[in-house]
């Protein structure tokens, strides 16, 4: 077969987009003649981080549906429909030999004509609780790739293959570059850091304890880097200063992983996976604010098998403190924790999803 042609599609946040860039990076290795397109929702953040990654990228008007009542909700038959014809017509200009979505409203719509057109269409599912979008597509598509077991409740389940979730390249050797990490951070070598990251977008309940905990940090020592997100940073960068480093996002993640001694994150299953790879002590403040609780379903899988802490946003204020300190105080705690983590990582997401896009297409080629 001559040369590849490849469309991801995926977005709306960083937990959908990331895995699809991480994605096209394995195959472009593998293939590097290969053609690439990602196809994401025209008003979201993949427009902007999809070219930053080197790929081209065409948007969809398409958003998803609103769980209150909402007149967005009255707009939506009306994009889905605008979105299916776009992505017709993108499909049959490109012609791609396979499309891999990723989660998010575009690629909803852009699988589902892929499929309707007979073209070889994969999915990845990144949580432990399936989105509306995948178990709308799962019917039609050939492969289905999970993060975590017990996902055939809902989806086809001669078409499951557990992966893991594909995660950014570079979180190997984090030890080996603290140093260079804490210099391109502006923070001292002899004390204790603490990365606070929200996602992608921010964590507003996250930034409001971070911010009222600035006097508990400063008394035990503890420098801060904190990641608020793009829609907070203009209210808390005040709080800058020589021990407390406010981003809005940030882009060398591996430089923020390796420069960390203890992470408050929410539970994303792409953070979730990340992190296991990553080794560190971490707090988990799930977001209470998504389908089916979801992120505090992937935290309990990791706080259960005792290789993470967690906190609900509603005890988060009365019992923080008291965790911190004593994970803080308490080395070995951190060194089990993190070791505990990393062995239930699974580092080879990106190549075993690969290795099977690689048999479809092999398959696909000699029917």
């Amino acid at each position: 077969m001559g040369k590849y042609r490849f469309i991801l599609s995926g977005g709306g946040t960083g937990g959908h987009i990331y895995p699809a860039v991480a994605i096209a990076d394995e195959l472009k290795r593998r293939h590097p003649d290969a053609d690439f397109l990602f196809v994401g929702a025209s008003d979201r953040m993949e427009m902007e981080k999809v070219p930053q990654a080197g790929y081209e990228i065409k948007g969809l008007w398409i958003s998803g549906i609103q769980r209150k009542l909402s007149l967005k909700n009255l707009l939506f038959p009306l994009k889905l429909l605008s979105s299916l014809i776009k992505s017709r017509r993108i499909l049959r200009s490109f012609k791609p030999d396979l499309v891999v979505g990723t989660g998010g409203f575009a690629s909803g719509p852009l699988l589902r004509a892929a499929t309707d057109l007979g073209i070889p269409a994969v999915i990845q599912e990144q949580n432990s609780f399936a989105g509306i979008t995948n178990k709308w597509l799962a019917p039609q598509v050939d492969r289905i790739f999970t993060a975590y077991e017990g996902l055939e409740k809902v989806f086809p389940k001669e078409k499951i293959i557990l992966t893991g979730n594909p995660v950014r390249s570079g979180f190997s050797a984090l030890e080996k570059k603290k140093q260079e990490a804490l210099k391109h951070f502006g923070l001292s070598a002899d004390k204790p850091v603490l990365f606070v990251m929200g996602g992608s977008l921010g964590a507003r309940e996250i930034n409001k304890l971070i911010a009222s905990r600035l006097d508990l940090f400063r008394s035990l020592d503890v420098q801060v880097l904190w990641q608020c997100g793009k829609l907070y940073y203009d209210q808390y960068r005040r709080h800058e200063n020589e021990a407390v480093k406010v981003l809005d996002f940030i882009t060398d993640m591996e430089l923020a992983y390796a420069a960390a001694d203890i992470i408050v994150s929410r539970a994303g299953a792409g953070s979730v996976s990340e992190l296991a790879i990553v080794g560190k002590p971490v707090i988990f403040i799930p977001s209470p604010n998504v389908a089916e609780d979801h992120q505090t379903k992937n935290a309990l899988a990791v706080v259960e098998k005792q290789a993470a802490l967690m906190l609900s946003e509603g005890e988060m204020h009365d019992k923080f403190d008291d965790l911190f300190e004593e994970l803080l105080e308490d080395q070995e705690k951190r060194k089990t924790l993190g070791e505990r983590f990393k062995a239930l990582a699974l580092p080879d997401a990106t190549q075993k999803i690969v290795d099977e896009i690689e048999r479809l297409l092999h398959k696909k080629s000699n029917e």
